[in-house]
């Protein structure tokens, strides 16, 4: 009797550790997913903001009010930043 409820026991901690470790493989996948995902939403986010800012570029080229090219071109190399800067930091923190 003593020898089944060991075998018994035994049997059972195998199905936990096999469950344990799908779960386990089934996290990593979602987690991998998540980066992936992640990666590509702030690849398109950097891109709209370099095209707005390639606008804004446009814009004040061709304007023919001095101050406001210059604010055009300000708001354009800001814009460009904030795309590096924002997406660098992002892209860190999924890593």
């Amino acid at each position: 009797m003593a020898t089944q409820t060991q075998t018994r026991t035994a049997k059972a901690e195998t199905l936990y550790e096999d469950g344990a470790e799908r779960v386990r493989e089934l996290n990593e996948q979602i987690i991998e997913a998540s980066r992936k995902a992640g990666s590509t939403y702030f690849d398109a986010y950097e891109r709209t903001l370099k095209g707005i800012a390639d606008y804004e570029t446009k814009l004040a080229e061709v304007s023919q009010v001095e101050w406001l090219s210059t604010l055009l071109n300000a708001q354009a190399d800001f814009t460009r930043e904030i795309a590096k800067t924002t997406t660098a930091s992002a892209r860190e923190f999924l890593k």
